[in-house]
């Protein structure tokens, strides 16, 4: 299984609305030959570009690799949500890592926002960004737990910006009979990912940042002092090695396979809307995700267009008509759109892990490695970039913090792994219907 190439074509970003409303500029040159840096960095979606940019800010000399085109992953084809805090809320975090440690986890989920705000507006881009996320509680047996979190994060945290939603005010923040309360968190917001992702790539080329496009990693020596990364055309031998990819990683990494597990999820955007009926659905345009394993989430784009992510996956190739993938789900939250016309669907890959925290890791003694977002990588991985460069230029505090969070390696190894995925996404898309 190449997860490069089993549902993508190299060298092309996906077809899809984001796509579609980019101008993407002409290609960066494959590497060749023999190539020294300071500092290389495997992949070219917001952690390795974050960290390529950081470095170079701080006077390195940085190459970064792409298998295929920056924002080409991931990064370029997400729901788009800049989420506050990490992915597993505040209590949950307490208890696995201890009030203090979960404090830090805090501090560290906000600044991951401010930092991508911060990178968009450096760029010259506000990226569509829009303030506001909504969590929708599609069983009301969540409403005490949706309180109870409001009200733990304004009297432990000092953090004002989120409110309970109940059942009236959460069907007049999303239009739908699916959901009986929920959040909303003013702190979080949303944007145009494949422009974030761009924006980002030009920040990195104005560093110094020295970027090869189409050229895909075959083979890693990260055990060394001076770490090796080979390609079909070339050879970097730099200082410091910083892979960041996700749940494209491929299983170029044993280490990173088996704590990072790839999975797909579907987006649909739909035609423009009539104004009345999106002004019904979503009336203050804020991005929502719900309670279910498998989540449902989305937004209106500037234009009007429903964009919902959703629909289960049990195997690693994309099924074919992903817009019937999507429109089931669609359908569910929002019957007015049973019969929309929709006019763009796609699919991409996530990494997550085991306990749903982000995976760092020294790979040796000078390699690194940032992945596992589980769903939250506009936010997390743009910080993991700039932590791996701290980390890089000496300053390790974060980074080892971080690679001290739990997250255990999944069960049956590489051949296992996809039925038990699909054992998985069975059981839970079964539990979200109970």
């Amino acid at each position: 299984m190449d997860i490069l190439t089993i549902n993508d074509t190299p060298g092309q970003h996906a077809a899809s609305w984001y796509a579609a409303t980019v101008e993407a500029p002409a290609p960066k040159p494959r590497a060749e030959g023999d190539i020294r840096a300071d500092a290389v960095v495997v992949g070219g979606g917001y952690g390795g570009l974050t960290a390529a940019i950081h470095m170079a800010r701080a006077g390195l000399d940085v190459v970064l690799l792409d298998a295929s085109r920056l924002g080409s992953g991931a990064s370029g084809r997400n729901g788009g949500q800049v989420s506050t805090g990490q992915r597993l809320e505040q209590g949950d975090l307490e208890r696995i890592v201890g009030v203090e440690k979960a404090r830090l986890l805090w501090e560290y989920g906000c600044e991951a926002v401010d930092l991508v705000r911060g990178l968009c507006a450096e760029a010259g881009d506000d990226c569509d960004w829009r303030d506001g996320v909504i969590h929708a509680n599609h069983r009301d047996r969540y409403t005490a737990d949706s309180r109870a979190h409001v009200e733990h994060m304004r009297s432990h945290y000092n953090y004002d910006r989120i409110r309970f939603l109940d059942r009236d005010e959460i069907r007049h923040e999303v239009g739908s009979p699916d959901y009986h309360s929920g959040t909303l968190d003013m702190g979080s917001g949303h944007l145009h990912p494949l422009r974030y992702a761009l924006a980002l790539g030009r920040l990195a080329d104005a560093a110094g940042v020295r970027i090869f496009e189409n050229t895909r990693v075959t083979a890693v020596e990260a055990g060394t002092a001076r770490p090796r990364v080979s390609t079909a055309h070339a050879t970097i031998a730099a200082d410091h090695l910083v892979m960041a990819l996700n749940g494209y990683h491929n299983n170029l990494e044993a280490r990173i396979a088996r704590r990072v597990m790839p999975i797909n999820n579907f987006i649909a955007v739909t035609e423009p809307l009539p104004p009345d009926l999106a002004d019904r659905l979503i009336p203050n345009r804020h991005a929502v995700a719900d309670s279910r394993f498998v989540i449902n989430y989305f937004r209106l784009s500037p234009d009007n267009r429903m964009i919902f992510g959703g629909g289960e996956s049990y195997g690693y190739r994309f099924p074919e008509d992903l817009e019937a993938k999507v429109r089931g789900p669609m359908a569910e939250v929002f019957p007015a759109l049973r019969e929309t016309k929709v006019d763009y669907a796609w699919g991409g890959t996530l990494g997550i892990t085991m306990s749903r925290l982000p995976h760092f890791a020294r790979l040796g003694p000078a390699a690194l490695t940032v992945s596992g977002f589980s769903g939250q990588g506009v936010t997390l991985a743009t910080l993991a970039g700039k932590m791996a460069a701290e980390a890089v230029l000496g300053q390790a505090g974060r980074f080892d913090l971080m690679a001290g969070l739990p997250t255990a390696p999944f069960p049956g190894g590489p051949l296992l792994r996809t039925p038990l995925l699909a054992a998985a996404m069975i059981w839970y898309a079964m539990r979200d219907r109970m």
